[in-house]
């Protein structure tokens, strides 16, 4: 006999607990730690990492722990979508860039982590070179590598929910808004005014993701009870 629970269960399991749980973490790593200033000196940035070495790896720990939930939301919208019938080439390329969004992600977290145990172990000066080049990789990683990668998740679900009215279409164009955002935030490498880009994608994305996690409906009959509901207008 089929669970009872079965077609409740239609969609996979729930965004919401994956979304929250990796915003949750990626506001408490920006409370730790910022993380090296980038374009400051070399002796600045030993400096400050040395002077914050405990702080700087546990933010580094929280930023590494946050790639899992992301990359379990990035499974499960995937398969939500799916069973919603969007059996089209958006999805695919939404989890593409959402896969690769969280390994930049993890790699940020153990470039920030290595940085910040080399400065607490090697004495002196000797640090400065790796501590620099590392902080500049968490950076590289975690900024402009994830926010480009963000986008193409976020227009990956925005484009087939708009066209497929599953989303409300506000929320919809805000994600294209934010996937156009962070297709621009990739020129920050280069020019360093952009990158006030990057917490727009990142923070904006994370509203963004919590509240498609708590509207994405889980079966096509629900959308269209929806439908059926609304007005005529």
């Amino acid at each position: 006999m089929a669970d009872p629970g079965t077609h409740a269960r239609r969609g996979g399991p729930p965004l919401l607990a994956p979304g929250l749980a990796w915003a949750a973490l990626t506001l408490a790593t920006p409370v730790l730690w910022t993380g090296g200033r980038p374009g400051a000196g070399p002796a600045t940035t030993l400096a400050l990492v040395r002077d914050h070495a405990a702080t700087a790896e546990l933010a580094a720990s929280l930023l590494l722990a946050s790639a899992v939930p992301f990359a379990v939301w990035v499974a499960t919208v995937h398969h939500r979508l799916h069973r919603l019938g969007l059996r089209v080439a958006g999805p695919t390329l939404g989890r593409a860039g959402g896969l690769l969004a969280a390994a930049l992600l993890a790699l940020s977290g153990v470039a920030g982590w290595a940085a910040a145990a080399t400065a607490a172990l090697v004495p002196g000066a000797e640090a400065t070179g790796a501590v620099v080049a590392l902080e500049e990789l968490s950076f590289a990683a975690g900024g402009p590598g994830f926010v480009v990668a963000f986008g193409l998740l976020i227009a990956g679900v925005a484009v087939p929910t708009l066209l497929g009215r599953l989303l409300p279409r506000p929320l919809a164009v805000v994600g294209l808004a934010l996937a156009g955002i962070a297709a621009l935030a990739v020129l920050s490498l280069v020019l360093a005014p952009l990158q006030y880009l990057l917490p727009v994608v990142r923070f904006g994305g994370l509203v963004w993701l919590v509240w498609v996690s708590a509207v994405l409906p889980t079966s096509r009959r629900r959308v269209e009870t929806t439908r059926e509901a609304e007005p005529v207008r």
